[in-house]
């Protein structure tokens, strides 16, 4: 295949075998609506239903360091109710956790806005008056498959055919424990199809149907889903790819675990060794998002330690590896007529050490 004559980025990125890990976004809040379609490509930008919201958000991220993430879920016709809108609000508990606080409303759609203002700002007395529309979902599992199109045209090619497999085959007989929707961006086009499973916050990417028994069902071996995984959205890229790999390793009572990763020491080029310990705590998430990404290609060496947590808080197993740096692959970010080919940085894990446990 000549891959400068494919028009979807992700078929590039997958015949060239970009490993999607480290790809997933790492969030303390989610914010999820629901929203009838079409949804314009730039929707938290020019879509007047949101335009307030999103001014509050920026002086939320701006002035407090709020990192959230905002998506769009389309209405269901089995899932919605004509006249109302529904919206998930999934919070990280605490910095050692397995999966996300959530809460859950069905709302009237003239209130939608209303809600996730209140929620946002913690107004306590606005969310009492909301309290009668709070749904008791915390055992549903909820699968967010992005098919935003006019975003790129390789999540409606690869994502819609996935979504459909997902919804008839697996949420349609799950007895009400497994909702899958249509969701916008959110980033990584270039892995489609992808989706995010919450609570839990993993990402997938380049899925494949021959997989999807594995990932809902958590069965079989993990390594199978090695070059399918883009990682936990609890942690910053560099600790997910040191998690998949033991993930791989303690097989599926890992996702059990209350977790966390942190950086011990970093080399790479330049002044980055300098800047890394001092820039990673910026509390303004698109100079973060913007810091982690040039961080990353800079980077050479890191070392990285995951630790987990029972119950009473206390350390029972943890693990140290070196994350290093490799040849690129070449890829495509975009899907277009004419494809444009650009080298991405990989990684990989050497000497992973159980420390303790």
């Amino acid at each position: 295949m000549n891959l400068t004559d494919c028009r979807f980025c992700s078929e590039v990125s997958k015949n060239n075998g970009e490993d999607p890990i480290g790809t997933a976004g790492t969030y303390e809040h989610w914010l999820i609506l629901e929203l009838k379609q079409p949804w314009s490509p730039m929707i938290w930008v020019d879509d007047p239903r949101v335009k307030s919201l999103v001014d509050l958000m920026k002086k939320l991220i701006l002035w407090r360091g709020f990192n959230i993430r905002v998506l769009a879920i389309a209405p269901d016709p089995e899932y919605s109710i004509t006249g109302y809108a529904r919206l998930f609000y999934y919070r990280r508990p605490s910095r050692f956790f397995s999966e996300f606080n959530k809460q859950e409303f069905l709302v009237p759609e003239s209130n939608l806005i209303s809600l996730a203002t209140a929620l946002l700002k913690n107004n306590t007395k606005v969310l009492n008056n909301f309290e009668q529309y709070r749904q008791d979902t915390n055992h549903i599992r909820d699968i967010l498959v992005c098919t935003h199109a006019n975003v790129d045209v390789a999540c409606g090619r690869f994502g819609y055919p996935i979504y459909k497999q997902l919804r008839s085959k697996y949420a349609a007989h799950s007895n009400g424990q497994l909702r899958v929707w249509r969701c916008s961006h959110f980033g990584g086009h270039q892995f489609a199809p992808t989706f995010i499973d919450l609570p839990q916050g993993h990402y997938w990417g380049h899925v494949e149907p021959e997989i999807l028994d594995l990932i809902i069902h958590r069965t079989g071996s993990v390594s199978d889903l090695g070059r399918f995984y883009r990682g936990w959205s609890g942690l910053k890229p560099l600790e997910q790819i040191v998690e998949r790999e033991i993930w791989i390793k303690e097989g599926w009572d890992w996702l059990k675990y209350a977790k966390s990763g942190r950086i011990l020491e970093i080399k790479g080029r330049g002044i980055i060794k300098h800047l890394y310990p001092v820039l990673q705590s910026i509390p303004i998430q698109p100079l973060q998002i913007l810091f982690e990404r040039w961080a990353k290609n800079n980077i050479t060496q890191a070392k990285i330690r995951i630790e987990c947590k029972t119950s009473d808080q206390r350390i029972f197993k943890a693990y140290e590896a070196i994350v290093e740096r490799q040849e690129p692959v070449i890829s495509a970010a975009h899907s277009a007529q004419e494809i444009h080919l650009k080298p991405v940085q990989q990684y990989r894990v050497s000497h992973l050490t159980k420390i303790n446990g």
